[in-house]
């Protein structure tokens, strides 16, 4: 039988981008659902072989603007117990973590550009070993405590929690190595100038550094997690 994988998407410029190669080319069916479905408060996220979270500009703290938040959080935590394979990034990521308890909050600054994770003992003994070095987009402001029973993989001087696993079936990333080659990156500059303002950059050196490091960091990206696909329990 096919193996089924369900993107869950919490803004439409924020897709799976580069990681659906892998994640195709690993034998799952792709679908996605958008929170703003009809029938997202229905699906059940047990199911799917495989979920992936993706993005999004909303705080996990934020369920009275977006109530959705909350039925979400409860259903993943069903999936997470049941160690059902998930893979979080970026706002993805902070609802993983929620889920397993931690608390999510807004962090020291804005965090926008590619530059490396710094890969601990851990995350060198991981998939992440294929971005090692590799400038990776950073495009977020919050962050969590570290969840029990987690495995901590990478930091950055901003963000003590870059990455996270537990066992091999839950993959949890702040950043963006699927990000690079996409041509939605043009929506993420177009609707968030104020957010990279805030972070102290500019338009022009991040369009610069896009272009510069784009390719290496997707290429980087999917055999990161072709890698983690290939060991899911």
């Amino acid at each position: 039988m096919t193996k089924t994988a369900l993107i869950i998407r919490h803004v439409p410029y924020e897709g799976v981008a580069g990681y659906r190669a892998p994640i195709e080319a690993a034998g799952y069916h792709v679908d996605r659902v958008d929170v703003d479905d009809d029938h997202f408060p229905t699906v059940d996220l047990r199911e799917p072989d495989l979920l992936i979270m993706m993005g999004g500009p909303m705080g996990v703290y934020e369920q009275e603007q977006h109530p959705w938040i909350r039925c979400q959080l409860r259903r993943l935590a069903l999936r997470l117990e049941a160690d059902r394979p998930t893979l979080g990034v970026c706002f993805g990521a902070q609802m993983v973590a929620a889920a397993l308890g931690a608390e999510v909050y807004a962090g020291p600054a804005k965090e926008v550009g590619f530059h490396p994770v710094a890969l601990n003992d851990n995350g060198k003994d991981s998939p992440l070993r294929h971005i090692a070095d590799v400038p990776v987009l950073h495009w977020h402001g919050d962050t969590f405590t570290r969840p029990a029973g987690v495995e901590l993989l990478g930091s950055t001087p901003l963000y003590a929690h870059q990455a996270f696993r537990r066992g091999k079936n839950l993959l949890a990333l702040q950043f963006h190595a699927e990000m690079g080659l996409d041509p939605r990156f043009d929506a993420w500059v177009e609707q968030g100038r104020d957010y990279i303002a805030k972070a102290g950059t500019c338009e022009g050196s991040l369009r610069a550094a896009h272009a510069a490091h784009g390719r290496r960091a997707v290429a980087a990206g999917q055999a990161m997690i072709a890698e983690w696909l290939a060991g899911l329990d």
